[in-house]
């Protein structure tokens, strides 16, 4: 990771990364505790993983990365984003939207409003996502 990467991990977390991960972490929990949840659970896990540390990285395809499809990133994929999107995907996206306009107000906010905007889209569609540091991005 990068210094300014860094740097703006740590004054995201002090300005509420930290509880952001926390409350994405326990959803996760509590998706895996009630067996139908399970497979918005590893899901709502890796968007708590990326809200905690979100400079450096960024959230791709399972594909994209793997370079073969798998059950997430195929029809019921497709169907299992769906079923997120309508019960929990669009309001913690505009969750993350209303927190990136409130950042955005200031100047020094901006890079934090990025990196909700960042978790939004991920919070629509996140099944069959992975997040990787910039560096494993593959090359093209």
């Amino acid at each position: 990771m990068s210094l300014p990467a860094f740097a703006l991990n740590v004054i995201w977390i002090l300005l509420g990364g930290l509880a952001t991960a926390v409350a994405w972490a326990i959803a996760a929990v509590i998706m895996a505790i009630t067996i139908i949840g399970l497979p918005w659970a590893r899901a709502a896990f890796n968007i708590a993983l990326y809200t905690f540390l979100p400079f450096g990285q960024t959230a791709v395809s399972r594909e994209e990365v793997l370079g073969h499809g798998d059950t997430g990133t195929g029809l019921l994929g497709f169907i299992g984003n769906l079923i997120w999107l309508l019960l929990a995907g669009w309001w913690l996206a505009l969750m993350h939207v209303v927190l990136a306009l409130a950042f955005a107000i200031t100047i020094i906010g901006l890079p934090f409003a990025w990196a909700h905007l960042k978790l939004a889209r991920l919070a629509l569609w996140p099944i069959g996502k992975m997040v990787v540091p910039y560096e494993a991005l593959p090359r093209r």
